[in-house]
């Protein structure tokens, strides 16, 4: 079993910044995938960002050149830095974790992108 708690979001003006937080129960390191996620009223859940065992990340074409994704291994601890934020990123954002084949989810925090 892996629990993952999120945490960062909140209510920004647009061409703010959020950095959202996501830590695991046990060491990252073992997991075969992680991601970013998030899902809009009314519409479906979209990948965010996607990061591979070996560190590399994708972003969805949307969020391109404004967010990023970083690691804290000895925290086990994943980042999605969120930059020149837009009203239409308004969504909870979820933490995904693949661990030998099975997924996991965080709870989920609530980004808010408004003037």
């Amino acid at each position: 079993q892996v629990q993952l708690v999120e945490s960062g979001g909140g209510l920004v003006q647009p061409g703010g910044s959020l950095r959202l937080s996501c830590v695991a129960s046990r060491s990252i390191l073992s997991f075969n995938a992680m991601g970013w996620y998030r899902q809009a009223p009314g519409k479906e859940r979209e990948l965010v960002a996607g990061i591979t065992s070996g560190g590399s990340a994708n972003f969805a074409d949307s969020v391109k050149g404004r967010f990023t994704t970083s690691s804290d291994h000895a925290k086990n601890t994943v980042y999605l830095q969120m930059n020149s934020l837009k009203p239409e990123d308004t969504a909870v954002y979820y933490c995904h974790a693949r661990v030998f084949g099975m997924n996991y989810w965080g709870q989920g925090t609530q980004v808010t992108v408004s003037s």
